[in-house]
Order: structure tokens, then sequence, then C-alpha cells
């Protein structure tokens, strides 16, 4: 009896032997993958933060204004001006009533 037991005992031992081996390559394969993925992430920040400094680069106010100047005859841009705007109260909004709305959204 006690030779069984010693022997289901070391089969034991042996399947948890086995059992945290794999999980020791599967941990380290984890942690790879993150380092990996850490990096990538750091590579996507820094490409995303030259993109941005570039887009500002680009959006420059006086580069669009030289460039509406060049382009003018195709394009025809010009320049916002103050009169180029309205004013809210000068936009007629149709008035309905409230019955007519409610008919014809079928709430009565």
């Amino acid at each position: 009896m006690k030779s069984i037991f010693f022997f289901l005992t070391a089969c034991v031992v042996m399947a948890l032997a086995v059992w945290a081996y794999r999980q020791n390559y599967e941990t380290q394969a984890t942690l790879r993958e993150v380092k990996e993925l850490r990096a990538e992430i750091a590579d996507l920040r820094e490409r995303a933060g030259v993109l941005r400094a570039e887009w500002a680069y680009l959006n420059r106010p006086e580069r669009l204004a030289d460039l509406a100047d060049m382009n003018f005859d195709t394009l025809g841009l010009l320049p916002f001006r103050p009169e180029h705007f309205g004013r809210i109260d000068g936009i007629p909004y149709p008035i309905e009533k409230v019955e007519d709305v409610m008919a014809r959204e079928g709430m009565e």
C-alpha cells in the first residue's frame, strides 16, 4: 500500500512539475509580447507627436495665406473678415404651430 501511495505521489509531483514548466514558458512568452507591445506603443506615440508637429507646421496661418494667394486664380479663396459673418438673429427660421408638428408626427 505504501508503494502505491509513493508512486501516486511521485506521479502527482511530476504532473505538477510539467504544469509549472509550461506555465513558466507561457509567462515568459507573454512577458516578451508585453515588452514588444510597449515598445510599439512608444514608437507610435513618438510618430503621432511628430505628425502633430508636422500638421501644426503645415497649417501655419501665414503659410496658408501664401498658398491661397499663389492659387487665387484656381481656387478664388479670400481671407475671412468680420463682414463675412452674420448674426444669429438674422437667420430666418420657419415658425410652425405646435399642433401642426404633432399632427405631422402622429402625436395627438
